[in-house]
């Protein structure tokens, strides 16, 4: 970032072919170093990820 700090984002793809999804977030917080930004974003997108496999399943 301009200030020195580093930012965050993950992508988190799923599905094939015409079926493929993307998922790209970025987050807000600055980080000191490459490594506490990258954790972060692995961390959000686990949490993310865990989200999405809990929902009930409504017919």
């Amino acid at each position: 970032m301009p200030n020195g700090a580093y930012g965050a984002q993950v992508s988190v793809a799923s599905g094939h072919g015409s079926a493929s999804t993307d998922r790209v977030m970025r987050f807000v917080p600055e980080f000191a170093t490459p490594a506490a930004a990258s954790q972060y974003a692995l961390d959000e997108g686990v949490l993310w990820v865990e989200r999405q496999t809990t929902k009930p399943i409504l017919f």
